[in-house]
């Protein structure tokens, strides 16, 4: 019988087991994992702080810090915030401060800044009175547009002039024209003016505090009235004084 030692096509048994050689990964790979994971970790890390800031109660509100306020005291502003001691300040939104002293008339904005690690500063801006109105036994401040900001009971310590016909008068067809011209004076002049009124939208009257008597006529041309008038009113006193301004035609101011 023919012996046959083996198939020729298959290469010598040396009596070396098989193996498989590996190539090392190219290094751009090595790279490429190395930054995913570099990635991943920073992630997780920002992640972890940004929960921390948000959550942590070493970011509570303890106290707040409220400025710019006149009409709204300090301690009315600062108790309407009550509902936010505790909250991380990071939750705290400018919105949620302004939803919470949306009830006080005289506020008009408000900028808020967190003072960390616990403090928020508040900073209002409030509506400016050019104008008050008399109900019953109060004097009440309105802005130009007739909001009512606020009401006193002693007429002295407001230094605005009064409009007739109480509350009312801001639905009357001459307050738009009033609201106009005191919204125009300058404060220096505004403060010394005992009374505001006007028959038409044609001819606004004002009054000083001394009795002197300011003839505005209409609405218009209100920025050069009142420069007139404020030139008119620190001029050296005529002998006898002017009972009468009438700056109604701005370019020919007469006073008598």
């Amino acid at each position: 019988m023919l012996d046959i030692p083996g198939d020729p096509w298959l290469p010598p048994d040396d009596g070396m087991p098989n193996s498989v050689v590996a190539f090392p990964k190219p290094p751009r790979k090595r790279r490429r994992r190395n930054l995913i994971l570099a990635i991943i970790a920073l992630v997780l890390l920002m992640g972890g702080l940004l929960a921390y800031l948000i959550f942590s109660p070493a970011l509570a509100l303890r106290s707040v810090e409220v400025s710019g306020n006149t009409l709204v005291t300090t301690e009315e502003a600062t108790a309407a915030l009550d509902p936010l001691l505790g909250t991380p300040l990071p939750q705290i939104a400018d919105g949620q401060v302004e939803q919470l002293l949306g009830g006080f008339a005289p506020i008009d904005s408000v900028t808020v800044s967190a003072v960390p690690p616990s403090g928020l500063s508040i900073t209002i801006t409030e509506r400016v009175p050019v104008a008050i109105l008399q109900s019953n036994d109060q004097f009440v401040l309105i802005d130009a547009d007739g909001r009512q900001l606020a009401s006193v009971r002693d007429r002295e310590v407001v230094q605005l002039p009064l409009i007739d016909g109480g509350t009312d008068a801001v639905n009357s067809e001459v307050f738009s024209a009033i609201a106009e011209v005191l919204e125009a004076l300058p404060e220096s002049i505004l403060n010394r003016l005992g009374h505001a009124s006007a028959e038409s939208v044609d001819s606004v009257e004002l009054s000083l505090t001394n009795e002197q008597t300011i003839f505005w006529g209409s609405a218009e041309e209100n920025e050069a009235k009142a420069l007139v008038l404020e030139a008119l009113l620190s001029a050296p006193p005529a002998d006898p004084p002017a009972e009468v301004f009438d700056v109604s035609t701005p370019s020919s101011p007469v006073t008598r």
